[in-house]
């Protein structure tokens, strides 16, 4: 029984816990916001700590539950999920009773949390399997952008460097003007002044729009694939 409710949500009472869990996840990311707001009142900060301990206390008895109602312990552990549930607590136990600085980034990990909405909602669950449909496909496209990015940076590289020798010191210090340039950004606080440089940076822009379109064709395709592949 506590298997069902813990990891489904076929029966009401899985539904509830699903949607208990959900509600206390966004609750927990808002009040992780509002911590941040200077002078906040000492009585506010207590209500957010203590609100934040209940919240750490109901995600890590089920981060154990689910340990323990996994037939493969090990596989869950480090697995997505079980990853993502560890890190959604993790920050509290890093950092209770000890508040260094350099201990304090380790609570940058509460926004985990969010990601363990992804096992509740089924239209994520949908994103994913059509993901998984085109992995290759996203991989052989994310080879492809490393390479662009690289070409656009040696050739920019050659067309400025000459020119802009502290904008364009380098091959890396290019690396930055090309993700700006590809994703069609475009900050303007690096850009080619020369005429060849003018001519390739339109080029490198026009193929940008390609590298936006591509992927969201890809999994625009695969979406309505597993969606015609549910309703059969």
């Amino acid at each position: 029984m506590a298997k069902k409710i813990v990891e489904g949500s076929d029966t009401f009472a899985g539904k509830i816990f699903d949607l208990f869990i959900q509600l206390l996840i966004i609750l927990s990311i808002v009040s992780f916001s509002i911590e941040t707001l200077p002078d906040l009142s000492n009585y506010t900060s207590k209500i957010l700590r203590y609100f934040n301990i209940f919240c750490v206390a109901v995600f890590t008895i089920e981060y154990l539950f689910r340990i323990f109602l996994s037939e493969k312990k090990l596989s869950f552990i480090f697995s997505f999920y079980g990853i993502i549930d560890l890190l959604a607590i993790l920050p509290f136990y890093v950092t209770s009773g000890v508040d260094l600085r350099s201990i304090r980034v380790f609570r940058i990990f509460r926004l985990f949390r969010v990601f363990k909405i992804f096992r509740y909602n089924q239209a994520i669950r949908r994103f994913n399997k059509a993901l998984i449909l085109i992995k290759e496909e996203l991989i052989l496209f994310l080879f492809v952008a490393i390479l662009l990015l690289y070409i656009s940076s040696v050739g920019i590289y050659y067309f400025e460097n000459s020119v802009q020798p502290e904008a364009f010191k380098s091959v890396f210090h290019c690396l930055w003007w090309s993700i700006i340039t590809l994703t069609t950004v475009g900050y303007g606080d690096v850009y080619p002044i020369t005429v060849g440089g003018k001519i390739f940076t339109s080029i490198i822009v026009l193929i940008g729009l390609g590298i936006v379109a591509v992927p969201t064709g890809l999994i625009a395709s695969a979406l309505t694939r597993t969606i015609k592949d549910e309703n059969l």
